[in-house]
């Protein structure tokens, strides 16, 4: 599969944003920049041979986002949508189809399926020993095995009988194991994976910032072969000073190097190749690893094959054939650096052709065939490459993707087993529409795609032709949904028979139950509503209270951790805000329908309802010195008494073992910031007289501000784009100047 040229897609982006127009003719020519790693040499001969984009690339990179796009989210939603609205323990947030993704976990659940359906069949293997000077040999049968037990018994006999074994020849071959070729994405993915232990999402992010540091050469490349003006010499040479390898590059220095063997040319980037020496101590333990493999892999495309001699002497006795093998090297060759792939001796005794040796003993073992192992990582990547799914830089992006989406989970030996929801999914596809999960409609798509990249196909036919085609298949799979959840419901429980009793519904004022597994939700089983609430935490009652504006009992989400957040919320709020503008307000995602929850909804601590003691204006404090946000009272967090900003993951420690902390509806004449009221223990008060109340600003009480203390937290809330309630709690600008400085662990306000 050749390269599609994501460079020249980018390029032409940039194209377009940078200089305002489409590329025409006869119009200023832009050009870019082609090189494989980042150091000075490289850098400086790109730059002197400059290059147009490839149009024909860029739009076959544009016509594989756009099919992969469209397909992937019309078929997603609508599962999601279908499937999560009649079960309660999917345990997965978004039921995902993708166009790379499903063929991929096919595979995973094929072999499952094999696995399980695999029926063990008893068998028997004959072997003779016999002694010879010293050594005892279990001789092999040519047969290998039998299925039935009396002819494997008749066999026994028979060499029982003769009793003597026969030489019938002794052969020895010369044979070399050869060098490795040009080191490629796809092998880089699966050595990490099958001998370093790193995932292949890991694996590439490891190599990224190694390529960034500029030790390795650029490792997003199809391609095994050097181009012919390789400076092999040079890449060798920044190695041999280095501790670990450094004598055995300089020994193929002086004795003089071979050639890699002849690899593919996919047309992209040269295999992955060091660039810079380097040390553990420079990388860290899990890039070193990567960079020694990548090394080692390099000097080993440079180094002699292994050599070595393989003898074969075959027997006969009682009209059956047996045989031994014997391998010894004469020459290690490359696996000097690469050690696991040296080859394993075994030194044979002389035998003499015509030579009669009686048998020691005959032994009939018996043994049972055996199912094949769950696939490995390793193997996903062989079969995806094999039948051109996904590309080197996606492959990592799809068996993440399965993981990440609970299709399969990844066990000892980084094998992928299916969960139940995996192969419910595959069994359904396979049943209403097998090509949704087969491999062969994927190869097509990228065989078209290969073809716009050649100038051999049009693209805006090919997107055409291609999304018309699922269109159908979609229509169809709509019609038949009926089909595959017949099998979700013999897996998986319904909505009304999951979870456990929580909160009440203010509709029908009813206990909704609460749904742990994945998205974490509520359903209300007499109103039939589903309420998505923030995910990766706990969620308990927040005693008892209740919201003003819709009577749903309010609920309590904590972060896990010390320093994680709690906030109140309103199911129903966080679902469908109740002002308009709230997500231009405060950077919030739409929450126009039932689908919202699962990200970010309205939280309390949103709210800009004006009498609510749980809402923004009741609970928040002042400005966030990081970001846009308001620092906003922690309900729950006594004794470690603590505000944190509703945009970012600032945390503040306010006086800790207080008795009780609070906003009061006053204002700070300095600053707009709430008046918070401290009512510290008697035991422990800073207070003149053993006084136990305090009431002034954080910012400007100089006690209050002497206790505090700024942190970073966990928070379920990324930081939005738009503007936050960036002043004190009331509306008008407060003291707050959000530059980026450096503080103290003991924060200071003093410069808002």
């Amino acid at each position: 599969m050749i390269p599609l040229g994501v460079g020249s897609w980018v390029s032409e982006e940039a194209v377009i944003e940078c200089s305002g127009f489409h590329a025409k003719e006869g119009a200023r020519n832009v050009y870019r920049a082609r090189f494989s790693s980042v150091t000075e040499k490289d850098i400086l001969k790109a730059m002197d041979n400059l290059v147009l984009p490839n149009k024909n690339e860029a739009l076959a990179v544009d016509a594989r986002q756009e099919i992969d796009l469209k397909v992937g989210v019309a078929f997603t939603r609508f599962q999601t949508g279908f499937f999560q609205g009649k079960y309660g323990n999917l345990d997965a947030r978004v039921i995902s189809y993708g166009p790379c993704q499903t063929p991929t976990l096919g595979f995973c659940v094929q072999r499952y399926l094999h696995i399980t359906t695999f029926k063990p069949e008893k068998f028997w293997v004959l072997h003779p020993y016999i002694l010879q000077k010293g050594y005892e040999l279990k001789l092999e049968w040519e047969r290998e095995k039998l299925f039935d037990l009396d002819v494997s018994l008749m066999f026994q006999k028979l060499v029982i009988e003769d009793g003597t074994v026969e030489v019938v020849n002794v052969i020895e071959k010369q044979e070399r194991k050869s060098r490795p070729s040009g080191l490629n994405t796809v092998n880089l993915l699966k050595v990490a994976s099958s001998a370093l232990g790193f995932g292949p999402q890991m694996a590439m992010q490891l190599a990224e910032q190694l390529y960034t540091q500029g030790f390795i050469s650029y490792p997003r490349t199809e391609s095994t072969a050097y181009p012919s003006s390789f400076e092999f010499r040079g890449a060798l040479e920044v190695q041999q000073n280095n501790p670990h390898w450094g004598g055995y590059v300089q020994t193929l220095l002086a004795e003089g190097y071979v050639k890699p063997h002849s690899g593919s040319d996919a047309g992209d980037h040269p295999p992955i190749t060091p660039m810079r020496s380097a040390s553990e101590d420079m990388l860290g333990y899990d890039a070193w690893k990567l960079y020694q493999y990548v090394c080692q892999h390099f000097i080993a495309t440079l180094s002699p094959d292994c050599k070595y001699i393989r003898t074969k002497v075959e027997f006969s006795i009682g009209g059956e054939s047996f045989y031994c093998t014997g391998q010894q090297v004469t020459a290690q060759g490359f696996t000097s650096i690469m050690p696991w792939l040296s080859i394993s001796e075994k030194n044979l005794p002389q035998f003499t052709r015509g030579e009669k040796i009686k048998v020691s003993k005959v032994e009939l073992d018996e043994g049972n065939t055996s199912p094949p192992d769950y696939l490995s990582e390793s193997e996903v990547i062989s079969l995806m490459e094999k039948h051109g799914i996904g590309t080197d830089a996606s492959i990592p992006v799809h068996i993440s993707n399965i993981c990440e989406r609970n299709y399969v989970q990844v066990q000892a030996g980084r094998r992928l087993v299916p969960t139940a929801l995996g192969i419910t999914l595959v069994r359904g596809y396979q049943l209403i529409d097998p090509d949704l999960c087969l491999p062969d409609i994927r190869s097509f798509i990228e065989h078209q795609i290969t073809l716009i990249a050649k100038g051999q196909a049009d693209h805006s036919l090919v997107v055409k032709h291609v999304l018309q085609q699922f269109k159908q298949k979609y229509i169809y799979f709509v019609k038949q949904i009926e089909n595959m959840d017949a099998l979700f419901e013999a897996q998986f429980s319904p909505l009304s028979a999951s979870g456990r009793a929580l909160s009440k519904c203010g509709k029908c004022l009813r206990y909704m139950k609460y749904i742990s597994t994945q998205p974490s939700r509520l359903y209300c089983g007499t109103c039939e509503e589903v309420y998505y609430l923030p995910q990766k935490g706990s969620i308990k009652l927040y005693k008892e209270l209740s919201c003003p504006l819709d009577n749903f009992e309010l609920l309590i989400f904590s972060m896990p951790g010390p320093e994680g957040k709690s906030f109140p919320l309103c199911p129903y709020c966080y679902n469908n805000p109740p002002f308009e503008g709230i997500d231009t307000l405060f950077g919030a995602a739409k929450a126009g329908s039932a689908k919202l929850g699962k990200g970010a909804g309205m939280p309390c601590f949103l709210c800009p309802h004006p009498t609510c003691r749980h809402s923004l204006i009741a609970q928040g404090v002042c400005a966030c010195p990081e970001c846009d946000g308001t620092l906003v009272l922690d309900p729950v967090s006594a004794p470690k008494w603590r505000l944190y900003c509703n945009m970012c993951n600032c945390l503040i420690f306010l006086p800790q073992g207080a008795h009780r902390i609070s906003t009061t509806p006053e204002r700070c004449p300095e600053c707009d910031s709430a008046i918070i009221e401290v009512d510290f223990h008697k035991n422990n008060t800073p207070l003149n007289d053993g006084a136990t109340l305090h009431v002034g600003c954080i910012l400007c009480d100089d006690l209050l501000h002497s206790l505090i203390e700024m942190k970073h937290g966990k928070s379920s809330f990324k930081r939005f784009g738009g503007r936050g309630r960036g002043r004190g709690r009331g509306g008008a600008s407060g003291r707050g100047r959000h530059a980026n400085k450096t503080f103290d662990p003991k924060m200071s306000f003093r410069e808002f």
